[in-house]
């Protein structure tokens, strides 16, 4: 029988949002002020979350989570989620705003809904196709391409947010047939490789202590940030705790003003505030029981 303890898993939940926000500071302090490509922090900062995780890796049994007859979606799995973490970091060192790029990259559950109809084959009724064309309207506000001043490299958050979606759509495939810790060790045993084939053409060392520590920081951060999602899913209900992940656009936008200085906009609020009330929508559509009604009738 599980347990749901409302306020351990909102603690996690905003425990994992604010180191998030710190990892993409530090991320992209180091990346902007040292001069370092996207991909060689990248690389830096999940082999040492990697280091630091892997108590937490043996806890699951390791050899046990290895066994699979899926070892190639698994590869090809990783590999989406990589292609995202470099288009996310891209973004970062770009430098795309941070209060820009956590916004957009909110929509990454609206396209996971509409691959759920294309590859998945689920039925995605008027509703979720409704909820999903609001939240996209919402980022077209924070976006504004229609403006004179629009940067192209705007859509690499975007971009980052559909390979994602693309990874979840996986892992819920995968789902049916591999345990939620074979999912798990995929996907941190295979990132630092990925990531080395990507950061070798572009690899430069950091030279100071200043940047080591940025970085090193950002590895603990992350894998901390993993750690508190786990844990805020094994105390509390996945439908209470979800919402308390919106948290980490104001994380992210306190802390891109602490740091760089940024102000975001007036549309920041009112895209981001559409599109988290249609991912809320369906959320608590799929929990509620409405659609499975809606579908019978």
């Amino acid at each position: 029988m599980s347990s749901h303890s409302p306020i351990k898993g909102a603690s996690w939940m905003l425990t994992a949002g604010l180191a998030f926000a710190i990892v993409n500071s530090l991320a992209q302090y180091v990346s902007i002020n040292f001069s370092l490509p996207s991909t060689s922090v990248a690389l830096i900062q999940y082999a040492v979350a990697l280091v630091v995780i892997l108590p937490y890796l043996k806890s699951l049994g390791i050899k046990n989570s290895l066994s699979t007859d899926n070892l190639k979606m698994h590869v090809f799995r990783v590999f989406l989620s990589v292609i995202g973490i470099q288009l996310w970091m891209w973004a970062l060192a770009y430098p795309v705003p941070i209060w820009q790029g956590i916004a957009l990259l909110m929509t990454s559950p609206l396209f996971a809904t509409i691959g759920s109809g294309l590859f998945l084959k689920e039925k995605v009724g008027f509703v979720r196709w409704g909820a999903t064309l609001a939240g996209f309207v919402g980022a077209m506000v924070i976006l504004e391409p229609w403006a004179d001043n629009f940067n192209a490299a705007s859509l690499l958050p975007v971009g980052a947010a559909f390979f994602w979606a693309c990874y979840s759509l996986m892992v819920k495939k995968l789902s049916s047939n591999d345990s939620p810790s074979t999912m798990v060790v995929y996907l941190l045993l295979l990132i630092t490789p990925f990531n080395i084939l990507l950061a070798l053409p572009d690899w430069t060392m950091p030279s100071t202590s200043t940047s080591w520590l940025f970085l090193l920081g950002a590895g603990v951060m992350t894998a901390l940030a993993q750690w508190a999602i786990v844990k805020a899913y094994s105390v509390a209900d996945a439908s209470f705790v979800q919402p308390f992940d919106n948290a980490k656009l104001p994380l992210n936008v306190l802390l891109g003003w602490m740091v760089f200085g940024w102000v975001p906009p007036g549309r920041l609020w009112l895209g981001a505030a559409i599109i988290i009330a249609a991912v809320a929508f369906i959320t608590h559509w799929e929990t509620s029981g409405k659609r499975e009604l809606s579908e019978v009738n």
